[in-house]
């Protein structure tokens, strides 16, 4: 899956889209996605000057974007009517820094997969290196009512 069928999935725009394609995908079981880090990325420029590692919370965000569109497909959720929104994060960890160049590979498989909540155990990796680690908690909102 492409940059262009993840933009169809998921309605998050640039500076926060955070999954560039999908590598493999199982519905109901599992997805791999890539996001190819970019020192053009707007939060390099204050985290940290001179020495830029992305921020862990848009290593669990891209995760979670992963995530969703594992949830959205395997629920067979309609496309452009939902948007799949965080509910919980338990045992995050931070194994190693990512750094621009770096192709971060997030790896999620499902523990329980519903509409209302799902949770998924996500692992993100660089070079085969576990870079992070966490349990994700999901739910799927129409985008009306997301709207104020």
């Amino acid at each position: 899956m492409d940059i262009r069928e993840i933009m169809e999935i998921l309605p998050h725009r640039y500076p926060l889209l955070l999954a560039d394609r999908i590598l493999e995908l199982e519905l109901g079981k599992r997805i791999v996605g890539l996001k190819n880090v970019s020192v053009n990325e707007p939060y390099f420029q204050g985290h940290f000057p001179g020495f830029p590692l992305m921020p862990g919370v848009y290593i669990l965000e891209a995760m979670a974007q992963v995530g969703g569109i594992l949830m959205i497909k395997s629920l067979g959720l309609e496309i452009g009517k939902y948007a799949v929104v965080f509910a919980g994060i338990d045992e995050a960890r931070f194994k190693k820094p990512v750094y621009p160049g770096d192709q971060l590979i997030m790896e999620l498989e499902v523990i329980s997969l519903k509409k209302t909540l799902s949770k998924m155990k996500g692992r993100a990796t660089v070079n085969g290196q576990v870079v992070a680690e966490a349990i994700l908690y999901a739910a799927a909102r129409e985008l009306k009512e997301l709207k104020r």
